[in-house]
C-alpha cells in the first residue's frame, strides 16, 4: 500500500515537471507543426526486443525503427517492411528476404552513420537474442528478451544466413504458420549493427538501450525520465518524411490528469480516458472519441509454483470466490465485459463453448475447506499505471479483497513503481497473485497463448509460472499445423484445459477508447494496442 501512494505521488510530481517542460518546448518550437501525446506510464527502455509493455513499444519501436515486415496500420496483416519481398521454400523450412536498398539509418547528435541498411544489421538484430554466446545477449543487466523466447524463437530458428549485402535467409527447425507475423512483432525490430560496434568500442553497451538508432519514421531527441520524451521527423525516412515535425510524449500517469490536459490543449491525444469520463469526452464539441473492441485480456494470475496455489482446486475455489460482474461494472462502466477464457471474443479460435466459473462464495469456501486450506493470507498485486485491458488494477484489487474475505481469504494488496512491477512480477518465489494482461501482438492466437502459458515463459512472460504439459503439446501441434480451421481447433481444446486448471482467474476484455482533439487527421487504431504516429497530421 505504501508502494502505491508513493507511486501517486510520483506521478504528480512528474506530470508538474512534464508541463513545465512543455511550456518551453512548444514556445520554442511556435513554427514546427508539433503533436503532444499524453502517454499513460514511462518507457522501461529504448530496445524493443528487452520488455513486453505496449507503453514501452510506443516510445521505441514504433517511431524509431522498423522491421523485415509490418503490420498494415489498422489491420493484423502482414506487409513489407524493411524486407521488400521474400520467398518460402517448399518445406517451409527457409524464408529468404530481399532488403530493400536505399534505407538509410537516422543521424542524431550521438551517432552518424557512414553505410545504409544491409543484412548484418538484421542479423546483428535477431542473432543477440538468439544465440547465447553473442556479445550483445546479456549486455542489459536484470533484463532478458521476454518476447523473444516467450515466443520460442531461440527453438523454431536454425540459422540466420547472409546471403549477399540485401538477402537473409532464416532457416527453421520446423514449419510455423505464425513465423511472419512474429517477425513483424516488436522484437523484430532492426538496429544498426554499425552504432552496436561503436558503443561496444567505447565500453557503453548500455546506450543502446538508452539512446536509439532506427530507420523509423521519428529520430529520438531526449528523454526526460518519468515527465517527456522528444522524437523529430526522420527527414531520410524510406516511406516519407512524417507530417509533423516534433513528436512528444507527455507522460501523465495519473488518467484524470490526461484528460485535463487534452481538454486544456496541453496535447492532442490522450491515452486510456476513465471509464467515467467517456461520456463527457464525447460531449466535447473539440475533440474526437475512437473506439473499438480490444483483442485484449486482463486476468489474475496464481503463482502456481507457491502452495497452496500449486492445487488446481485452490485456485477454482477462488475464482468462485470472485463477482466479476460487479467488478466489471465498477471498473469498466459499460466499455468492458466478463473474459471467460484467454483469447478476446474477436479473434479467430476463441471457443464460446467454454462455460465460465460461476460466481458462488458458498461453494468457494467449501471448496477451500475441502483442500485443507484454512485461514488464507495472500497478496494481490495491483498494477499502479492504467492499461487498455484494466484502467484501475487498485480499485479491482480491492473489490476481489472484499469478495476474498467473504471465504476466508485475508487479501493484503501490493503495488510498485510500473516497471519494478513487471521486474518483480517474475520472480519465481512471488507471493499470491497479480494483476495483469496483455493485448495480442499479431493476431495469431499462438501469440497469447505460448506468451502466457508456454513451459519456456515459467520465470518470465507465463506470470502463472504455470508448465502443464496437455497444453504445451498442443501448443506444440498448431505452430506446425498449417491449415487455420484445424489450428482453431486445437486452441478450442486448450481453451477448455485452461479453464479446468485455472491458472488464471480471466478478468476482463476491455474496448478501447481514444480520445484526440478534432484537429488531428490520419489517426488510425491499432487492433493491436500500440500508438502510431507516421501518418497523423494536425491542423494549423
Amino acid at each position: 500500500m505504501k508502494n502505491f501512494v508513493r507511486g501517486k505521488l510520483a506521478a504528480k510530481l512528474a506530470s508538474g515537471i512534464a508541463i513545465a517542460l512543455l511550456s518551453g518546448l512548444l514556445g520554442s518550437q511556435a513554427f514546427a507543426k508539433t503533436l503532444v501525446y499524453c502517454s499513460e506510464s514511462s518507457p522501461e527502455g529504448f530496445d524493443p526486443a528487452l520488455y513486453s509493455a505496449n507503453s514501452t513499444w510506443d516510445a521505441s519501436s514504433k517511431p524509431v525503427y522498423n522491421r523485415l515486415v509490418e503490420f498494415e496500420n489498422g489491420t493484423t496483416n502482414v506487409l513489407p517492411g524493411l524486407a521488400e519481398s521474400w520467398t518460402v521454400s517448399n518445406d517451409g523450412l527457409e524464408y529468404t528476404f530481399k532488403l530493400r536498398q536505399g534505407v538509410k539509418f537516422q543521424t542524431t547528435d550521438y551517432f552518424t552513420p557512414s553505410r545504409e541498411l544491409d543484412a548484418d544489421d538484421v542479423i546483428f538484430s535477431l542473432n543477440r537474442q538468439r544465440l547465447k554466446d553473442d556479445p550483445w545477449y546479456d549486455y542489459s543487466a536484470g533484463t532478458s528478451w521476454e518476447m523473444f523466447d516467450g515466443m520460442e524463437m531461440p527453438a523454431l530458428i536454425k540459422d540466420i544466413v547472409k546471403v549477399d549485402d540485401h538477402t537473409v535467409k532464416i532457416v527453421l527447425n520446423q514449419p510455423s504458420a505464425s513465423i511472419l507475423a512474429s517477425l513483424a512483432m516488436d522484437f523484430g525490430s532492426i538496429m544498426s549493427k554499425e552504432y552496436a560496434d561503436k558503443l561496444a568500442a567505447e565500453g557503453t553497451k548500455e546506450k543502446l538501450n538508452q539512446q536509439p538508432v532506427g530507420t523509423g519514421p521519428f529520430r529520438f531527441v531526449d528523454y526526460q525520465p518519468d515527465a517527456v520524451i522528444r522524437f523529430q521527423a526522420n527527414p531520410d525516412y524510406w516511406a516519407g518524411k512524417p507530417k509533423i515535425d516534433d513528436l512528444v510524449f507527455a507522460i501523465t500517469v495519473d488518467a484524470t490528469a490526461r484528460i485535463q490536459r487534452l481538454q486544456a490543449g496541453e496535447c492532442q491525444v490522450a491515452a486510456y480516458p476513465a471509464p467515467a469520463d467517456i461520456a463527457g469526452l464525447k460531449a466535447d464539441p473539440n475533440l474526437t472519441v475512437m473506439e473499438q473492441p480490444g483483442l485484449n485480456v486482463a486476468y489474475l494470475a496464481y503463482n502456481t509454483l507457491m502452495p497452496p496455489f500449486d492445487k488446481a482446486e485452490v485456485r477454482k475455489a477462488l475464482n468462485m470466490a470472485m463477482n466479476k460482474t460487479a467488478i466489471i461494472d465498477a471498473i469498466f462502466q459499460g466499455t468492458g465485459q466478463v473474459a471467460k477464457n484467454p483469447l478476446p471474443p474477436a479473434m479467430w479460435g476463441y471457443n464460446d463453448a467454454v462455460e465460465d466459473d460461476k460466481y458462488d462464495p458458498e461453494a468457494a469456501k467449501k471448496m477451500l475447506d475441502e483442500a485443507g486450506v484454512k485461514d488464507l493470507k495472500m497478496k494481490i498485486w495491483a498494477m499502479p499505471v492504467s492499461r487498455p485491458y484494466m484502467p484501475n488494477a487498485h480499485r479491482t484489487a480491492e473489490l476481489i479483497q472484499a469478495d476474498f474475505a467473504k471465504v476466508g481469504v485475508d487479501v493484503e494488496i501490493v503495488s510498485y513503481e510500473w516497471g519494478e512491477y513487471v521486474k518483480r512480477a517474475r520472480d519465481k518465489d512471488r507471493d499470491g497473485a497479480l494483476i495483469l494482461g496483455g493485448t495480442s501482438d499479431n493476431g495469431d492466437p499462438d501469440n497469447l497463448i505460448s506468451y502466457f502459458f508456454s513451459c519456456a515463459g515459467v520465470g518470465g512472460a507465463n506470470f502463472a509460472n504455470w508448465c502443464y504439459q496437455p497444453v504445451e503439446e498442443l501448443i506444440q501441434k498448431a505452430r506446425v499445423t498449417s491449415d487455420q480451421a484445424e489450428r482453431a481447433k486445437i486452441y478450442e481444446q486448450m481453451q477448455v484445459l485452461i479453464k479446468e486448471q485455472a491458472p488464471w482467474a480471466t478478468l476482463d476484455h476491455s474496448t478501447v477508447v481514444l480520445p484526440m482533439s478534432n484537429k488531428v487527421t490520419g489517426y488510425v487504431m491499432d487492433p493491436l494496442g500500440s500508438h502510431r504516429f507516421e501518418n497523423v497530421d494536425i491542423a494549423e
